[in-house]
């Protein structure tokens, strides 16, 4: 719970979001800085972001948690891929161990920020979203980790005739509590994480539930338990068992990304094989479970000791690929003329986006158009001063990303530190270099917003790397100094000291 005292309206860093980046960012920051002030704001009343939010049957990691779960805090649960209260309550636990949990001010979903550069200083409008009302406050430092989409609403495509179905519709964002499936023929849509972890979880107690997708994605069976992870953390014990098993899974991930991008073919052929396996003889495995693109150009769905699979083996469950053409007053009419009969419908059909957890920003007066910024390490924006913000991997755990970019946000303020700077800019000294989409993956989720996000550059420091071996050269052991980035003292009284160079480094 936060702290019922009076709190401070200006601190030094104001941290945006209390899911696993938030906390994560609250704890590298304490430690590292524990005599600056900071407060977690979050707009919900709960923290743990996603794994409060969601709350559909099955919700859990598609990583193990021994990557996805904090470097700092060992994963003690004997599953590695993990339900969703399993990682609730680990996120709460960490957050009540180290005290950040005093620190998070629920009900407070910022608005818009404004930075000043004279003052060297954001001023951040918060709102409570129960009652609406609104306070400002002003920090030195904003770090954003309220992830990348909105926790108010889910995407849901249109879909002709709904309005006709007599059953229930649902999206997974917003399940409803007293949803009871038992006995009922459920059609879920979509073909993702979400989808596949939603009907083998349904399946074992439903009429009947159907996966219906409009293009299949690559599905691989994985161990629900890590049994060396388990054996390590018996002999080694808790800190050195999670450790090599941290180590091992981050070098076994990066291993699997880089070999299906180097021979797409042959990992898609293993991919393949280990479907035929599962499924029982004579299933039409291309013609629902051979996309259309490379492995890892979209995320690989990872079904815990082949669940889905098992339920579709046992009867229990069937996809069909096909394009919906109309809702109908008991189902779904697909293109092909077959008709699908349900009494539940769950729109399994993905995130609505949102980048900088909605918030709008100012520079000296002037707005920030986010699709006019180039992303700077892969945790700033050009142009824009004082201002951080943690997105994880897409071909990776998300955390092993967010804990690099966090260690290097302190390794910045401590460089600050030491030569009395107060403002950190990044500036493209080569605004001739080409740039590509911010996040270069092919999900629909990414691309229905591609040209409102910032971009990224061809080369470091402006490329966002998603190799971690050289992120941790990049972020954890390289110097912070770089020529695009800009570390001035506001406090200069000559006119055209650093801060009168900041002012027109953003006003050129």
């Amino acid at each position: 719970m936060s702290s019922t005292a009076p709190q401070p309206t200006s601190v030094d860093v104001l941290i945006v979001g209390a899911g696993i980046s938030g906390i994560g960012a609250a704890y590298y920051l304490q430690r590292e800085h524990p005599g600056r002030s900071y407060a977690v704001l979050e707009a919900r009343e709960a923290s743990g972001g996603t794994w409060d939010l969601f709350r559909y049957p099955g919700i859990r990691s598609d990583s193990d948690l021994h990557t996805f779960g904090y470097e700092f805090k060992p994963w003690r649960d004997e599953q590695a891929i993990a339900g969703g209260d399993r990682i609730l309550a680990y996120l709460r636990e960490t957050a009540a161990e180290y005290g950040i949990d005093r620190r998070i001010r629920f009900n407070s979903k910022v608005l818009s920020a404004s930075w000043s550069t004279p003052d060297a200083r954001w001023s951040v409008l918060v709102e409570h979203p129960g009652t609406g009302e609104r306070t400002t406050l002003t920090c030195n430092w904003i770090f954003c980790a309220g992830g990348y989409y909105r926790y108010d609403e889910g995407f849901t495509p249109h879909f002709e005739g709904r309005e006709r179905f007599r059953g229930q519709v649902v999206h997974p964002q917003h399940w409803p509590q007293d949803l009871d499936h038992a006995g009922k023929r459920v059609l879920v849509i979509g073909s993702g994480a979400t989808a596949v972890t939603l009907v083998p979880a349904m399946a074992d107690t439903a009429a009947h539930v159907t996966m219906v997708q409009r293009t299949p994605s690559y599905v691989m069976p994985v161990p629900a338990k890590d049994r060396l992870a388990n054996r390590l953390r018996a002999l080694l014990g808790e800190e050195r068992g999670h450790a090599l098993t941290r180590r091992k899974n981050i070098v076994r991930q990066q291993a699997v990304w880089r070999f299906c991008q180097k021979y797409p073919k042959a990992a898609r052929r293993i991919i393949r094989h280990y479907n035929v396996r599962m499924l029982p003889a004579g299933y039409p495995v291309d013609e629902h479970f051979n996309p259309p693109y490379d492995p890892w150009d979209q995320r690989l769905c990872a079904v815990p000791n082949g669940d889905l699979f098992r339920a579709i083996g046992r009867g229990r469950a069937s996809v069909v690929t096909d394009r919906i053409a109309t809702f109908t007053e008991t189902g779904v009419l697909l293109a092909s003329g077959r008709a699908l009969e349900a009494d539940i419908i769950v729109t399994a059909t993905g995130l609505n986006v949102q980048a900088m957890g909605g918030m709008s920003l100012t520079v000296d007066g002037q707005p920030v158009r986010l699709a006019d910024t180039i992303a700077y390490k892969g945790m700033m924006l050009s142009g824009v001063p004082n201002f951080a913000y943690a997105i994880g991997y897409t071909n990776s755990s998300w955390t092993l990303k967010v804990g690099l970019l966090c260690e290097h946000f302190c390794r910045l303020l401590a460089r600050m530190d030491a030569h009395g700077d107060d403002i950190a800019l990044p500036v493209l000294t080569d605004p001739a270099m080409p740039t590509r989409p911010f996040l270069d993956f092919g999900a629909g989720y990414i691309q229905r917003v591609i040209d409102r996000l910032p971009r990224q550059g061809d080369r470091p420091p402006w490329r966002t790397s998603l190799n971690y071996a050289g992120d941790v050269k990049l972020l954890r052991h390289l110097p912070v100094e770089d020529p695009d980035l800009r570390l001035l003292r506001s406090a200069a009284p000559a006119a055209a000291g650093p801060a009168a160079q900041a002012h027109a480094a953003m006003n050129p």
